[in-house]
């Protein structure tokens, strides 16, 4: 079945209009990929519907693949090669049976590579149609990275503690020595990928070169390599990211795009001068876990309704807060993937461009040259703009000037640093922005925090300690009621003790907890006569917000989170 083909049976069945499909065939085009892989990568439809629907058109089963009870002793069945290439895994073998899933199954080349593998094994074949998520997932079962990093040591006749610092460098030697280097480096950031780590911290130590990686907020040691393996490793990495190799006294910034289980991965590469030799650190940008949907933001219904009425309006500011690493990035693209369309032209400001949008315009500020926040936006503003996103609102220029676009007609998304939603209007202020102008400019205050998620597979409800108790009812008096009624007491929280699927940790992944505040004709007052802290907060549970912690409790209730955690990340309002 062809892409076009395809992308006819999926508006003819409803499962996207007219311009989804539109987006999902550009994309397809640019980006040189199938749809199936589009469709995983931005998720304008669900990745397991269209696999459903090519079941039915192709008359091959669909099934969904469970990957944490996948028997990963059958990947020696399908080499790791035929599986990428042909977008096949093997499912299951009883007997001379072998049962296996594929992408497409009407690819002649891929049943001609399952033929010849089941010719040579003696088996006879069975077909199952999976989706391109669950295909992506099993193929990580691949990876082996400690075994391939010890390869690659082996090879470069290296080992633990043995001699001094010496330094071995990629120019010397040729090709066949950069080899194992080159190795090495490659899978440490595929293994990262696959462990959806968002940062690789490369560091030279006395007696070892140590590879962590950051999950889920928290660093890991994987590997431990010899100390001669720092001056190369880190080498390689600035050969990749086009920085400079014979300068290591002062840092360096760098980035570069590379395929990574087939999908197009950004790597920004920083590296730091120490005296045991350059430390770098490599950050993720992986679209799949960094670009999230409005939807997959997992806002509560009432917020949810807050942030749409904001985004509706044809113009006004939308302020997101939260400590660095709180998630504000993800949700302000998140912003504009929602508000991405062929009729509005989105530019955007930022430091760096973390994630490349498809028909956003985006631009990177350079202070060491001049352009900063302040004067690209001075440009943006000659652009003809309908919606402007600045990374951050850092000085009193770059404040004045987004409160300026927000009163010519544009949305204005920005970040802010304070500690809730309640300080962006004194912040404001603060920097200098008249307080007449804010209620005719601002029309969100939105804060955020990251909490980890529990782990599905092992965690279990208990009946909440009586002080916890106390403090969810205290919680829930402000929430609204169709919300606050889906709960009684005595109130159940969640634990997870840990197991296989979350590797001990007892979480898996995170998830962001929100506060939104909106501009009303009593909030304008409150500005006009002087805004309080206190006040302020009159006006917000006047207009029933649900505070971070609020959310964070309410999640928890669910089971998304424990509660201590949004404790620890939250303050009482």
């Amino acid at each position: 079945m062809s892409s076009e083909e395809l992308l006819k049976e999926i508006q003819k069945s409803g499962l996207a209009d007219e311009t989804t499909v539109s987006k999902l065939r550009r994309e397809s085009v640019l980006s040189g990929q199938s749809i199936e892989a589009v469709v995983s990568r931005t998720r304008l439809i669900g990745d397991q519907a269209l696999a459903e629907l090519k079941s039915g058109l192709l008359k091959v089963p669909f099934k969904k693949i469970d990957a944490e009870s996948y028997d990963a002793d059958l990947l020696s069945i399908v080499p790791e090669e035929t599986a990428r290439n042909y977008g096949v895994i093997p499912l299951s073998k009883k007997d001379n049976l072998l049962v296996v899933g594929m992408i497409s199954p009407d690819d002649p080349k891929a049943q001609e590579a399952l033929k010849f593998i089941a010719r040579k094994n003696r088996l006879n074949l069975g077909v199952y149609l999976i989706s391109y998520g669950d295909w992506m997932e099993i193929l990580k079962r691949y990876s082996s990275y400690r075994t391939e990093l010890e390869r690659a040591v082996e090879a470069l006749g290296i080992r633990q503690g043995e001699g001094g610092r010496k330094t071995v460098l990629l120019e010397e030697g040729g090709s066949g020595e950069d080899a194992p280097i080159v190795k090495i480096v490659a899978n440490t950031l595929r293994e990262a990928v696959s462990a959806r780590a968002s940062d690789v911290h490369i560091e030279p130590q006395t007696n070892s070169l140590r590879i962590r990686f950051r999950i889920d907020g928290d660093l890991h040691e994987v590997a431990s390599l010899p100390a001669e393996l720092a001056q190369p490793v880190v080498s390689r990495i600035k050969v990749m990211s086009s920085l400079k190799l014979d300068e290591t006294r002062v840092p360096q910034d760098g980035r570069f795009r590379s395929k990574i289980f087939d999908r197009e991965i950004d790597f920004r590469i920083s590296t730091f001068p120490t005296p045991l030799g350059e430390k770098a650190a490599v950050r993720i940008l992986d679209p799949t876990t960094g670009l999230k949907s409005f939807d997959d933001l997992e806002l509560l219904p009432p917020v949810k309704k807050k942030i749409e009425r904001g985004l509706d309006r044809p113009f006004g500011m939308v302020m997101i807060t939260g400590p660095t690493g709180s998630g504000k990035t993800t949700t302000l693209y998140a912003m504009l993937q929602n508000l991405n369309d062929e009729d509005v032209n989105i530019v955007s400001l930022e430091d760096p461009v973390e994630y490349f949008v498809s028909g956003i315009n985006q631009s990177q500020v350079k202070p060491e040259i001049g352009y900063d926040f302040a004067n690209g936006l001075r440009q943006i503003l000659r652009q003809d703009p309908d919606i402007i996103m600045v990374g951050e609102i850092r000085d009193n220029e770059t404040a004045a000037l987004a409160v300026h676009a927000a009163l010519t007609g544009h949305i204005v998304l920005s970040t802010l640093h304070t500690n809730n939603s309640l300080g962006v209007i004194p912040r404001l202020i603060d920097m200098k922005v008249e307080p007449f102008l804010l209620p005719a400019s601002l029309s969100l205050m939105l804060a955020q925090r990251l909490v980890g998620r529990l782990c599905d597979a092992c965690k279990s409800a208990e009946e909440a300690p009586a002080a916890v108790q106390k403090a969810v009812k205290r919680a829930l008096e402000g929430v609204p009621a169709e919300i606050s009624s889906q709960y009684e007491e005595p109130y159940k929280i969640y634990h997870s003790k840990g197991c296989n699927v979350c590797k001990g940790k007892g979480v898996v992944g995170r998830l962001a907890i929100f506060e939104v505040l909106e501009m009303t004709p009593e909030m304008e007052e409150i500005i006009n006569t002087g805004p309080t802290i206190q006040r302020i907060l009159k006006e917000a549970k006047n207009q029933n917000m649900i505070s971070l912690r609020q959310d964070g409790i309410i999640k928890a209730l669910e089971g998304k989170t424990s509660i201590e955690d949004v404790i620890k990340e939250t303050e009482e309002l």
